[in-house]
C-alpha cells in the first residue's frame, strides 16, 4: 500500500506512506527516541533494541511516512490480548519525528492504518494517550476516534504519576 500525504511536507514530494519495513529500523527507533524524549508520548524512558520493537507488534499494519530514504513517522499494532474474542481488536502507536510535526505525517499514517487495520478485518482500535498531548488526542478525534475515559495515576514517568485518555475508534465497515 502506498499512500501519498496530502499535503505533501516536502517540496520535492517524495513524501510518502509505505509499509514498514526492517530496512527502515534505524529510523523507526530514532522516531521513537524523538517521542520517548518528549515525555509525552509513552511510559517508556529508553529507546528498545529493535528485536524488542519487532516482537511487541503485530506483523500486519506497519506504516512508515518517508521522504525519500528518511522515516518521518510510524504506526503499527499490538494486540489486546491473546483471546480469539479479541482478534479484530488492536491498540495502536503512532511516532512523529520532532522535525515532521504539524506537517500532516501523523494523519497519513492514521488515515491509512485505519484503511489498513478494516481491510484486514480490524473493528476496534484502541489507544492510551497522556491528557497533556494536546496534539495527539486532537488528530485522534479528527479521526473518530472516541475517549472512552480516563486511567487515573496509571503509572510513572519520571516519578511522577500520570493519567492517561483511553481512546477507541469503531469501524463502520467491519464488526457490528
Amino acid at each position: 500500500m502506498t499512500v501519498e500525504v496530502a499535503p505533501p511536507p516536502s517540496p520535492a514530494g517524495s513524501v510518502r506512506v509505505v509499509p514498514l519495513l526492517d530496512a527502515h529500523a534505524d529510523g523507526v527507533l530514532r522516531v521513537y527516541a524523538d517521542g520517548i524524549a518528549t515525555g509525552q508520548a509513552t511510559f517508556e524512558t529508553a529507546t528498545p533494541t529493535w528485536a524488542a520493537w519487532d516482537t511487541a507488534h503485530l506483523p500486519a499494519h506497519r506504516l512508515v511516512v518517508v521522504d525519500g530514504d528518511d522515516v518521518l513517522g510510524w504506526v503499527a499494532a499490538s494486540p489486546v490480548g491473546t483471546r480469539a474474542a479479541y482478534a479484530g481488536v488492536v491498540e495502536h502507536s503512532i511516532y512523529v519525528a520532532a522535525a515532521a510535526r504539524g506537517r500532516g505525517v501523523g494523519r497519513a499514517l492514521l488515515t491509512a492504518f485505519v484503511a489498513s487495520t478494516e481491510d484486514g478485518g480490524i473493528w476496534t482500535i484502541q489507544s492510551g494517550v497522556f491528557p497533556e498531548n494536546a496534539a495527539s488526542l486532537a488528530l485522534h478525534e479528527r479521526l473518530r476516534f472516541r475517549r472512552v475515559g480516563v486511567r487515573e495515576r496509571v503509572a510513572q514517568r519520571d516519578g511522577r504519576w500520570r493519567d492517561v485518555v483511553l481512546l477507541e475508534r469503531r469501524s463502520t465497515v467491519v464488526g457490528g
